[in-house]
C-alpha cells in the first residue's frame, strides 16, 4: 500500500468532517420540521352534488370550471395528529393529459388524527375537459406541530368549507 500523498489526505478530511457536522445538524432538528407521509386510500373524482355552492349550477357554460369533489380516506398510523396535512395528486383527462397543469398539490386536509379519517377537497375542473378523469400518485404529507398561522377558536370557517365536508 502506498502512502497517500498530504493534498489527496486533506480533501479526504475535510469531507469525512463536512459529513460528520451535517449527520450532527441533522440530529438537532426538531421532529416538527420534518414532514409525515400519511397513507391515502378509496379516492375517488365527482361532480360536486347540485346543491353544493360551488357547483354554481347557474354558471354553466362553455366556458369557466365545473365544480369536483376529491373524496377519499387517509390514514395516520401515528399516535399524535399530524397538522397541516396536504394533499398531492396527478388527475388526468381522458386522453391522458394532465387537468390541473403544474400543479400537484390539490388542497390542505387540515389536521388528521390518529386513525382512518375521511377528507373532501372541493377542486375546480376547465369546463370542457373530457372526462372520465383517472386520479394517480395521491399522497398525503403534514406536521407533528403547525406550520402556518393557525385559525383561532373563533375564526368562522368559510361557508364552502363547511358545506363540503
Amino acid at each position: 500500500m502506498q502512502p497517500v500523498p498530504g493534498n489527496t489526505l486533506k480533501i479526504v478530511l475535510g469531507l469525512l468532517l463536512g459529513l460528520a457536522l451535517g449527520l450532527m445538524l441533522w440530529q438537532l432538528l426538531p421532529a416538527s420540521a420534518m414532514a409525515a407521509e400519511l397513507e391515502v386510500g378509496q379516492v375517488r373524482l365527482e361532480p360536486c352534488p347540485v346543491a353544493d355552492a360551488g357547483s354554481q349550477s347557474g354558471m354553466k357554460r362553455p366556458v369557466g370550471a365545473s365544480c369536483y369533489a376529491l373524496r377519499g380516506e387517509v390514514l395516520n398510523p401515528g399516535r399524535q395528529s399530524v397538522v397541516d396535512t396536504d394533499v398531492f395528486a396527478l388527475i388526468l383527462d381522458a386522453s391522458g393529459e394532465p387537468v390541473l397543469p403544474n400543479r400537484t398539490r390539490v388542497g390542505s386536509i387540515g389536521d388528521v388524527p390518529p386513525g382512518r379519517s375521511a377528507f373532501a377537497l372541493r377542486l375546480a375542473v376547465p369546463a370542457g375537459t373530457p372526462g372520465p378523469f383517472q386520479v394517480r400518485k395521491v399522497r398525503a404529507r403534514g406536521f407533528s406541530s403547525p406550520v402556518r398561522m393557525r385559525a383561532g377558536p373563533d375564526d368562522e370557517k368559510l361557508p364552502l368549507e363547511e358545506a363540503l365536508g
